[in-house]
């Protein structure tokens, strides 16, 4: 068994041919790009059994070579993956069930009868390779970087492959990240991590293609570095899969649903205080409200007009094009890699950072829900609650991905008459709203949750 450890790209066809020349790749690379057509049929039982076991089977034809191989979905978050793979080599293109041994193979899988499997897609493509390597401190770092481009085929169904591919052969997994981006910073590369396999399942059924990744499994004893770490990945990695997904289908609610990730991300590297000071975070937002700002009444107008509904696919094909939101992605990931905002901080800082979740939510919670003066939009100036939007972002995104942590009751109920609230905070205002704010205002200070977090 080996563990795979890559970062995968969308490209363009143009930045392709750019990257063969590229003068970073040129500098490190040991012995020039080589070229191979590799033919993949990939396997499974008509009921996809090893797709929902989150495993990929397939035989790969490499020039006279044939090569079986099962990978496991593994980790992935922000486009870097880890999996763990299986090789087999075969004297010819038939697959061998009797290599899929306990070792490797999944127990929930146990009971199923090979004899099931069968050739479901293909994915058929030029790789253009070259192993780079240079000095990272006092270790050495290689990494083979492939350019793919070919077609995943699934019966009359087809979708080009376009995308690199780096995977480290020796050395820290930053590296890649550091590699990506460096390439991001001069050619619009998407970091995505649908692998080959997803792709082609993805041609069977749209929604075979998870979009939200599992939530942060956080406890009381959960450290608030610990706690911001997981969100972040987990907000950044499904905004990603919502961005490829809106690419492959144009559906309107995707791209709302990547807007208000971005949102949640943009409220969550603010909430922390001392924890994550903000001159760490300075340039990441920065560039998140530049891209939030430039989407932002596309999506709001687009709500109620079918006309920028129906522009917005060739307007979100423009943004891939661009470096802006492959450069955001690799730098967002490169920081939550690193921990960025520890290097500097202050002891105070660190020890917020160190403290337990159980302690800190609800004394953070109850900070912002004070600074909020609902009372003030409940009796008196309902038309002022918009300016109060930023204030209500951070307090959802801690309750909608932690607030299973609180020992209060209604905590479920809470998070949904606040988003309730943040809705009418951002709707146009006329009589019936400020009606509707003052009594969403009022419910909210009347429900148990709130009166027990707020001081």
């Amino acid at each position: 068994m080996n563990k795979e450890t890559e970062i995968k790209l969308r490209a363009s066809r143009e930045t392709l041919t750019a990257l063969r020349d590229h003068p970073l790749l040129k500098k490190r690379s040991k012995d020039g790009w080589t070229t191979h057509e590799l033919l993949n049929q990939y396997f499974d039982t008509a009921d996809r059994d090893l797709a929902r076991a989150r495993v990929a089977l397939r035989i790969r034809r490499d020039g006279e070579q044939f090569i079986q191989t099962l990978k496991s979905r593994g980790q992935s978050v922000a486009g870097l993956s880890e999996r763990n793979e299986w090789d087999w080599y075969l004297d010819k293109p038939k697959l061998d069930p009797k290599k899929l041994t306990n070792e490797c193979w999944p127990a929930s899988l146990a009971d199923l009868d090979k004899k099931q499997l069968k050739p479901l897609f293909t994915t058929d493509f030029v790789r253009q390779k070259t192993e780079i390597a240079w000095g990272r401190g006092k270790s050495k770092v290689v990494i083979e970087a492939a350019l793919d481009l070919g077609n995943v085929i699934a019966g009359k169904q087809k979708e080009e492959i376009c995308e690199l591919e780096l995977e480290l052969r020796q050395g820290e997994p930053a590296a890649l990240l550091e590699l990506a981006a460096t390439l991001a910073a001069d050619l619009p590369l998407m970091p995505c991590d649908i692998s080959k396999a997803e792709r082609g399942y993805r041609l069977f059924d749209a929604g075979s293609y998870s979009l939200n990744l599992p939530q942060p499994a956080l406890t009381p004893e959960t450290t608030v570095d610990d706690a911001f770490t997981a969100i972040a990945w987990h907000l950044l990695g499904s905004s990603q899969r919502l961005a490829e997904q809106y690419r492959f289908n144009g559906h309107w609610k995707l791209l709302e649903d990547w807007f208000s990730h971005l949102q949640d991300l943009r409220a969550l590297l603010s909430s922390v205080g001392q924890a994550i000071p903000r001159s760490s975070s300075h340039a990441l937002r920065e560039r998140l409200d530049a891209l939030l700002n430039h989407w932002e009444p596309i999506v709001t107008d687009g709500a109620a007009d079918e006309a920028i509904r129906h522009a917005a696919p060739a307007r979100f094909a423009e943004e891939l094009d661009n470096p802006r939101w492959g450069v955001l992605s690799l730098a967002l990931s490169q920081w939550l890699f690193g921990q960025g905002w520890t290097v500097e901080r202050n002891s105070r800082g660190s020890k917020q950072g160190k403290a337990p979740l159980e302690s800190w939510l609800p004394r953070q919670l109850g900070e912002e829900m004070q600074a909020l003066r609902l009372d003030l939009y409940a009796q008196r100036q309902p038309e002022d609650l918009g300016e109060q939007q930023p204030r209500l972002q951070r307090l959802l995104v801690w309750l909608r991905l932690a607030r299973t942590v609180l020992e209060v009751e209604e905590a479920d109920r809470l998070y949904g008459e606040l988003d309730k609230l943040y809705a009418l905070a951002r709707t146009p205002i006329d009589e019936t709203v400020l009606e509707a704010r003052q009594q969403q205002a009022l419910k909210v200070q009347s429900l148990k949750a709130w009166k027990a977090l707020r001081p």
